[in-house]
């Protein structure tokens, strides 16, 4: 547990200094900021087929105007790997298809084709469950202007804290509380001015239908940088989430 928490820590520290450089040089620019309102509705599912192999499955469906217009479909999935009870890799695919939004808007419609490998690491401090998530996405955007694709690098840093509210674990049929961090930096040679891509901050009630399944509405703060390195959105967003892992391995 000591060393989960001294890995933790470099980490942050690391992280820090990866997007504080780009703050400090945007700092001297003119910004803009874009607020929206949001709406996102999910579905997430680790499926077991062996002791080691499993499937991710992911569906999300992203509004603007919270419900009433389109922003996002999100495709996802993996293949899962458990080195052990507490380690995952995931090896997956993910399809993203963008509609223009917000005082900013994309001149049409583009999609997003993404390659991504993960590796997830669970823990806990007392009662407090621990999850590191660690993603690389490899990305193919379309330009809304001229159909082209454009090749991107992108590393994600997600660390996720549940908080049961009955006892001592997270039990069928009772409540919990969940909240996480997570950040993006972008790099490579077509990564242009946002280095610093996103960030995302949530918080949520949870409750535990059964061994199998949850659900989840919350709040995410998200801040988001474009392209340009000019337009910053503020996204407040309600996330609504449906997790149900089937157990094939049976």
């Amino acid at each position: 547990m000591k060393l989960f928490r001294i890995h933790f820590y470099l980490l942050s520290l690391s992280l820090g200094f990866a997007f504080a450089t780009p703050y400090k040089a945007l700092a001297q620019n003119d910004r803009v900021k874009d607020y929206n309102r949001n709406g996102w509705y999910m579905y997430f599912g680790d499926h077991k087929l062996t002791s080691k192999w499993g499937l991710h499955t992911e569906a999300q469906l992203r509004r603007h105007n919270w419900l009433k217009d389109p922003q996002q479909l999100l495709l996802r999935g993996g293949l899962n790997y458990n080195l052990t009870e507490s380690t995952m890799f995931t090896l997956g695919y993910g399809f993203v298809e963008t509609y223009p939004y917000g005082e900013f808007p994309a001149a049409d419609d583009f999609v997003e084709h993404r390659i991504y490998e993960q590796l997830q690491l669970k823990g806990s401090l007392a009662r407090l469950g621990l999850t590191h998530r660690y993603r690389l996405e490899q990305r193919w955007v379309q330009s809304p202007v001229t159909s082209a694709y454009t090749y991107l690098n992108r590393a994600r840093y997600m660390l996720r804290a549940t908080l049961p509210l009955a006892g001592p674990g997270t039990d069928p049929k009772e409540l919990y509380l969940t909240a996480y961090d997570e950040v993006f930096i972008g790099f490579g040679e077509n990564v242009q001015r946002n280095i610093f891509d996103q960030n995302r901050v949530y918080v949520a009630l949870g409750y535990k239908i059964n061994e199998a399944a949850s659900l989840e509405a919350g709040y995410m703060n998200q801040i988001s940088q474009k392209a340009n390195g000019t337009v910053f959105e503020h996204n407040h967003t309600l996330q609504v989430g449906l997790t149900y892992n089937l157990d094939f391995s049976k």
